[in-house]
């Protein structure tokens, strides 16, 4: 036999009223680490991954060919 005492049933409602208003708090502090790390990261300045490896890529097929062209002149001048 269960009975039904206010006290208990005024705390079970007051604890959940608190996880559901600290989740709330836990969403929105994350929202605003989110922006501000946005904010902070796009006021750097940096370089995109993608761009980064395009231009790796580019510089070293550049000192692929600066070696070849090298070799190319050694073995003019070696004539």
């Amino acid at each position: 036999m269960q009975t039904k005492n206010p006290l208990f049933d005024g705390l079970a409602r007051a604890i959940a009223e608190a996880a559901g208003a600290a989740d709330g708090v836990r969403r929105e502090a994350e929202t605003v680490l989110h922006s501000s790390l946005q904010r902070f990261l796009a006021d750097q300045d940096l370089v995109p991954r993608e761009e980064f490896e395009a231009v790796k890529e580019m510089a070293v097929k550049a000192l692929d060919e600066v070696e070849r062209l090298r070799e190319e002149v050694e073995a003019l001048k070696a004539r």
